[in-house]
């Protein structure tokens, strides 16, 4: 495994400056996530363990997260969504358009990732988009906390593009590790398996846009 690693940050002050949302709600993303999961699953006619097996998953994270008890690991949630035809935005994007085509700081919507026992993993999503049905480009952006990471690689159709706020952030593609600093971004094919982790002592942020939505 060859390691490409970046010594030299490139300031980004003024990116780094935006303010975290303060009223938006990661519990209103979870409780609206288990409803529409449940309700896909049962349009397709799949008990709880089909959909579970299919997915790769156990029958009892599916049900917790049905009932909005936790909110499962991106790798989850897109081999949910995959078993189910259908992907991560769809599940959670807002069924309306937004009233304005601006989002305010303060108005974000985040969902917030747990593990089990719905112990808090440090890694949140903060919708730059409002996600709405239909739509093409997606961006969010993702903090994590000091050591925190996405776990397993994902891959799927589109593409993807990142710049770090502020913090220390990891990119894994394939085999290849990529380490950044703020002002650093990055670029690839959404097929190449990805993850990524926070390998800082500090919170890292990184705007991340990709299209189709997925998640």
């Amino acid at each position: 495994m060859r390691t490409a690693k970046k010594t030299t940050a490139i300031p980004a002050a003024a990116a780094a400056a935006s303010p975290a949302p303060v009223d938006a709600d990661p519990d209103l993303a979870l409780s609206a996530l288990g409803p529409r999961l449940k309700h896909a699953r049962m349009v397709r006619s799949l008990t709880l363990k089909a959909l579970a097996d299919a997915a790769g998953c156990s029958e009892s994270l599916l049900s917790r997260v049905e009932r909005g008890q936790v909110m499962p690991s991106l790798a989850n949630l897109h081999r949910l969504a995959r078993a189910l035809d259908t992907n991560v935005a769809e599940l959670t994007a807002s069924f309306a358009p937004p009233m304005s085509p601006v989002t305010r700081a303060s108005e974000r919507p985040v969902i917030e990732f747990t593990g089990l026992r719905g112990k808090k993993r440090g890694v949140k999503l903060e919708r730059v988009i409002v996600p709405i049905r239909g739509q093409l480009l997606q961006a969010d952006i993702h903090v994590l906390e000091p050591k925190a990471e996405s776990l397993e690689q994902i891959a799927h159709v589109g593409e993807e593009m990142g710049y770090v706020i502020e913090g220390e952030f990891e990119l894994r593609l394939g085999d290849e590790v990529y380490r950044l600093s703020a002002g650093d971004s990055f670029y690839f094919s959404s097929d190449v398996p990805h993850s990524y982790r926070n390998p800082g002592k500090t919170q890292t942020r990184v705007l991340w846009t990709n299209t189709p939505a997925t998640f």
